[in-house]
């Protein structure tokens, strides 16, 4: 299969079934993904802060838009730039035009998800000669890297970068890396990052994203701000029993009727409970500080508006009247593939990241031609326009030591500059695809891996830095077409908040305070518990420190000023 390129990341449902799709082990794809703790902060760790505000525009680097590949789709809206052509080796445009590199030897620690390849394989030996530097992986297990990472950055032996996810940014972490790694500002703050073409044109939105203690430390992997979850369905199923698609909350419960029949082992969908929270315009949560909004002047947490119970109740009822899969109902969805029973017409429904758009077609596409998956437009829930909310514009970065010497520094930012090379270059397909010939072939304009390809190129190059936000599928353009439209259709309806793009580290004292509230809202939707419970966790959070935090975020605003808009 063809490798899914950059689209945003999921923002709660599947973390790690995302990680290990072809949409990060073969491209670099990044934000939207659950920050269990974002970071920054001109104070203490424990005290918390932001890097965000008026002061931090000094710190960014000059966008300078690349003209090197011109885009089929240009971003509107928030969107991913789209390209829907057939690829044409020959006609690859080089964008690093001579090595930066200078030779020297660089070590990443990153995370990876799969068997790591040997060292001296082909791909990383073309890579580090295109660059000029040898890189030296020290990959480490995806699914275990938090406990790496403590143990690492408590060590006083750094490797020269790290690559730190924002799920893993919880508990010490934040600290640790305003302690532990550079200020990248003296190399690529304003006209200086000039020197580095492919990463002037990174947007300025996930530049912030990588300020962290007042400094821009992180190189970012940009994402779209479009929610990355869609209500993805079985568009051939549809067609055929002539299912309309849903434009309203009570449309959604009706066509839900109409599909299940649990004897003949069909039910509408799995658990809605992401989709409902967009219908019903729930501040986005999963990534803080984006469950904060000023509301009338005054800053509501996500937890505490009638929407979020709104959302609950609705899921609810729809567990509660059969039409979910059993799986789901058991809490399976998670934590298993329901690509099977998807494919199987168990269920015509659910909601997941747009990566699975590509994936879940490219999987079916011979054993099942007449399968076909496509998203739905998130609907408002009384029928209207939906009110939805940004995502964050970068959710991965990698950092360098403050040991490492400036020549180490030069050489991470030639490696990053190759790795965010734009689609449509040679660099970008050396990053993404390997040698031609060795790790994937073409026919007809579709690259396509082989299995030195597929066992070599995954998870390495690409978690260093990455191009604006792009999604391309040689093999089903149409995908990429309608992938691209969905956002921008529904980034005409997205609103960021007043703390959109900001680098937050919350004070220490309320890093758990808001642990347990998606249990319980699982419980909820499931019958297990009731929205009275759910009303009465919110009042102790208030009590606990809920009041506190927002007292927290409402000086930090007054002092910074809200994101813009």
């Amino acid at each position: 299969m063809t490798p899914n390129t950059a689209t945003s990341a999921p923002s709660a449902p599947s973390r790690r079934s995302f990680l290990a799709s072809t949409a990060v082990a073969a491209a670099a794809v990044a934000g939207g993904m659950p920050l269990l703790a974002a970071c920054g902060g001109s104070d203490s760790g424990s005290g918390g802060g932001t890097s965000a505000g008026k002061s931090a525009k000094k710190l960014l680097p000059a966008y300078i838009a690349t003209n090197v590949v011109t885009p089929d789709i240009a971003a509107k809206n928030g969107s991913a730039v789209g390209f829907t052509s057939k690829l044409d080796i020959a006609g690859l445009k080089t964008s690093v035009p001579k090595k930066l590199g200078k030779g020297g030897k660089v070590s990443i620690m990153s995370p990876f998800w799969g068997s790591p390849p040997k060292s001296d394989n082909a791909y990383y030996k073309a890579m580090n000669d295109l660059i000029g530097v040898d890189v030296e992986w020290q990959n480490q297990d995806g699914n275990t890297y938090d406990q790496k990472l403590g143990a690492v950055l408590a060590s006083s032996d750094l490797p020269d970068v790290v690559v730190i996810p924002g799920w893993n940014m919880g508990g010490k972490i934040p600290s640790a890396i305003i302690g532990k790694f550079a200020d990248l500002g003296p190399y690529l703050s304003g006209d200086a990052i000039k020197q580095y073409p492919n990463l002037a044109a990174i947007p300025t939105d996930a530049w912030q994203r990588s300020l962290f203690g007042g400094k821009l430390r992180g190189l970012p992997q940009p994402s779209p701000y479009v929610t990355g979850i869609v209500p993805l369905y079985r568009k051939d199923i549809f067609d055929k029993e002539g299912y309309e698609v849903p434009t309203s909350a009570d449309e959604f419960m009706a066509l839900c009727k109409e599909i299940t029949n649990a004897k003949a082992k069909r039910w509408a969908c799995l658990d809605m409970k992401w989709t409902a929270f967009q219908s019903f315009g729930v501040l986005s949560g999963s990534e803080k500080p984006l469950g904060w909004n000023l509301v009338d002047g005054k800053l509501v947490y996500r937890i505490e508006t009638q929407e979020y119970l709104e959302a609950l109740e609705w899921t609810r009822k729809l567990f509660a009247a059969g039409y979910v899969h059993p799986d789901a109902k058991l809490g399976k969805s998670a934590a298993t593939d329901p690509g099977p029973k998807f494919a199987a017409g168990e269920f015509l429904i659910y909601a997941q990241n747009i990566s699975q758009w590509w994936s879940r077609t490219a999987e079916q596409a011979t054993q099942n031609p007449d399968y076909k998956i496509w998203g739905m437009d998130i609907f408002g829930h009384d029928g209207g326009s939906p009110t939805l909310w940004a995502e964050q514009p970068a959710g991965i970065f990698a950092f360098v030591s403050k040991k490492a010497s400036e020549s180490v520094i030069r050489d991470v930012l030639a490696v990053a500059n190759v790795t965010a090379a734009p689609y449509g270059t040679k660099e970008y397909m050396l990053t993404n695809y390997g040698v031609e010939g060795t790790h994937y072939t073409v026919k007809n304009g579709v690259p396509t891996k082989t299995d030195q390809g597929n066992n070599e190129v995954i998870n390495a190059y690409v978690m260093v830095a990455s191009p604006t936000a792009t999604i391309a599928h040689p093999d089903f353009p149409e995908v990429a077409k309608a992938q691209v439209e969905w956002q921008q259709r529904m980034g005409a309806f997205t609103k960021k908040s007043s703390f959109y793009g900001m680098q937050i580290t919350e004070p220490s004292r309320y890093t758990n305070l808001s642990n347990d509230f998606e249990q319980l809202e699982d419980d909820i939707v499931r019958g297990r518990k009731k929205i009275s419970d759910m009303q009465q966790a919110v009042s102790d959070w208030k009590s606990k420190g809920g009041d506190q935090l927002r007292d927290w975020y409402k000086k930090l605003l007054d002092e910074n000023g809200p994101a813009a808009s």
